[in-house]
């Protein structure tokens, strides 16, 4: 099982910005296909934004324009850089491993690291 630590919530003022960081603990793992995901209370999860092992990113219509998503080998880490928030994107915010490449093999995972509370104030 692939360990995920995800990070970066807090508590910010509507209109400010936050960056969520995912890591991932297994080094041998390279070219990680990362998706955001979050929950608000009361609320389904929901897709937030994702990245592919070839840079490929994705958005959901309500953080579109205002979040991106970007990736440090080195460090075997996904951000998330959430800009103009509101009070709506108040949730917490679960990062999930879909692959990567170990050994030069694409693998398949399914991980999800534990969550980090965003809260988005007046």
């Amino acid at each position: 099982q692939v360990h995920l630590v995800d990070s970066g919530g807090g508590l910010v003022q509507a209109g400010g910005s936050l960056r969520l960081s995912c890591a991932v603990s297994e080094r041998s793992i390279s070219r990680v296909a990362v998706g955001w995901f979050r929950q608000a209370r009361g609320e389904e999860r929901e897709f937030v934004a994702s990245i592919t092992s070839d840079d490929e990113t994705e958005f959901a219509d309500p953080v579109k324009g205002r979040a991106t998503i970007s990736r440090d080998n080195a460090k075997n880490t996904v951000y998330l850089q959430m800009n103009s928030l509101k009070i709506e994107d108040t949730a917490v915010y679960y990062c999930k491993l879909w692959g990567g490449f170990d050994g030069g093999i694409w693998n398949r995972y399914d991980s999800w690291g534990q969550g980090t509370q965003v809260t988005v104030s007046s």
